[in-house]
Formats: C-alpha cells, sequence, structure tokens
C-alpha cells in the first residue's frame, strides 16, 4: 500500500478497540510493554480521558483505510508539578505495519503539536533490546541518558530499559 494512503490524526474515543489490538499484541507477545495482561477496554477509555485535542498530552492514530496501524501519544511524566514541563512520548505500529515508517509519521505529528507547549523535554523509556525504537527515538534527536538494568520481569526474564531524552525548547 501506498503511504501517503495512510492518514494521521488526533485520536477519537471510536479508535480505542484498535489502538486496544495493537497494544494487548505487544502485552501478549513482547516485552516491549511490562503490562503482564491485556487491558480491557474500560481500563482504556479511563486511559484515554488524560488526553486533549490541543494540550500538551496528546494522541495521534494513524489510519489506513479505515483501519488504524499505529498510535503514538505524549502524556505526563511525573505527577508531582514540578515535571509539567515533561511529557513522556511512546509510539506503537500494529504488528504487520512495521518498517513502514508509520511511527516516523506519527511522530512528526506528535511533536509538532508539542511544538507551541510550554515543554521542556520530552523522554522516552525502550525496554532493550529494541533496535528500532531506539533508531526512531534517536532519529528524532532523542539522546541516551542511561539504562536501568534487569528493572522489569517479564516471559520468566529480566529486562533492561534505556532512557531516552529530547530538549523541546531552549
Amino acid at each position: 500500500m501506498a503511504m501517503d494512503s495512510i492518514r494521521i490524526r488526533l485520536a477519537l474515543k471510536a479508535d480505542l478497540t484498535q489502538i486496544n489490538d495493537i497494544y494487548n499484541h505487544y502485552v501478549a507477545h513482547t516485552p516491549i510493554t511490562f503490562d503482564l495482561e491485556p487491558i480491557t477496554t474500560n481500563q482504556r477509555v479511563d486511559w484515554f480521558e488524560q488526553f486533549s485535542a490541543d494540550g500538551r498530552h496528546q494522541l495521534f492514530v494513524a489510519e489506513q483505510e479505515g483501519r488504524v496501524i499505529g498510535f503514538a501519544y505524549a502524556h505526563a511524566f511525573r505527577q508531582k508539578r514540578a515535571y509539567d514541563t515533561t511529557v513522556e512520548t511512546t509510539v506503537y505500529c500494529a504488528h504487520d505495519e512495521t518498517g513502514r515508517r508509520v511511527g516516523t509519521q506519527l511522530y512528526m505529528a506528535l511533536f509538532e503539536a508539542l511544538a507551541g507547549q510550554d515543554l521542556r523535554m520530552a523522554v522516552a523509556g525502550i525496554t532493550l533490546p529494541n533496535d528500532a525504537s531506539v533508531a526512531l527515538h534517536e532519529a528524532f534527536g532523542f539522546r541516551p541518558t542511561g539504562v536501568l538494568h534487569e528493572i522489569g520481569r517479564k516471559f520468566d526474564k529480566y529486562w533492561d530499559v534505556g532512557w531516552y531524552e529530547k530538549r523541546l525548547s531552549s
């Protein structure tokens, strides 16, 4: 399929089932997320409430022929107010759509939307190894800040998480 048929837009509540399907694949089959049980529809609805169309916490989807094939978002890094100018960013692509630059298109839209916000830093935590995610984040200007070794256990194995940061304003 042609890349120009992919539409990047703000997510709607109607997208949550497809977002959940993408995410739950990674829950069940990979260490990329440390969730151990699939996310329910009710949990996803509650999660969706943190996003707005014009604030610093936004959620975008990539859609092709009516199918959501990826999503990216910025959300609060921590709950303490001193962290308000920092967001954590995340991107997921449908497992059968990886390698098509969908994540790149999603991050382009997300960072364009964040450009006008009162934000200083974006951070991302990446379960290692994950060469594709590291490459995507570094292409967007993220730089490694450190690794938390064996911080999560999934599939009877301990996994490292690499932390990355990107300055959003000077």
